[in-house]
């Protein structure tokens, strides 16, 4: 494949490169994209999530490089609230039944246009988000659906990476990391919370 870039992730096609070097902001679902998809409940009607530390580092990098993110999940919880406040992700769409309205009002709050969205969704929920946003992907265990209709099916699984893997590779179209998936300087850090 001509100009194609072998990345720490894979080969990425000319035209998927053009297309990540476009994205301003990262919209992600949770359930299944920032966690594994369980949910442990408690008999005290608690809730529990994981969340993968090495995606928190790939959100902190891409807030460092001058990008947003945003969350927008059809489920209410504390966790993910308090999870998108560590990592400083200013859009937080919790309840959302429809996301596509959810990207729209994004998109008005953020003044960027949904064009250079990217999006990262699991399961057929994720539908409208992925018909607002200019760019898709899913988590390598998404439904045979969404795989088939994204953009980018990622080589990680969601709550395991995957999320990691969109942010590296956003980074590496937009020359703020190397191929390699390291920083272009090596003086220079994209860390933060984790």
């Amino acid at each position: 494949m001509t100009g194609a870039l072998l990345t720490c992730w894979g080969l990425v096609p000319p035209a998927l490169l053009g297309r990540l070097a476009k994205v301003r902001l990262l919209c992600l679902d949770v359930d299944g994209t920032l966690t594994d998809g369980g949910i442990l409940l408690d008999s005290a009607e608690g809730e529990q999530k994981r969340f993968y530390a090495q995606d928190g580092y790939g959100i902190s990098a891409l807030r460092r490089a001058g990008l947003e993110a945003a969350i927008i999940t059809g489920r209410n919880s504390r966790l993910v609230a308090r999870r998108a406040a560590e990592l400083g992700i200013p859009y937080l769409f919790q309840g959302v039944a429809d996301k596509a309205r959810a990207v729209a009002d994004l998109g008005e709050r953020s003044g960027i246009d949904p064009a250079l969205m990217a999006a990262v969704g699991d399961d057929l929920n994720d539908l409208p988000l992925f018909g607002s946003c200019g760019l898709t992907a899913c988590p390598s265990d998404a439904h045979p659906y969404m795989q088939s209709i994204a953009d980018l099916t990622l080589h990680r699984p969601g709550g395991h990476g995957a999320v990691r893997e969109i942010c590296d590779l956003i980074l590496i179209a937009q020359g703020r990391l190397g191929p390699h998936g390291g920083p272009v300087d090596p003086a220079l850090s994209l860390g933060g919370p984790q």
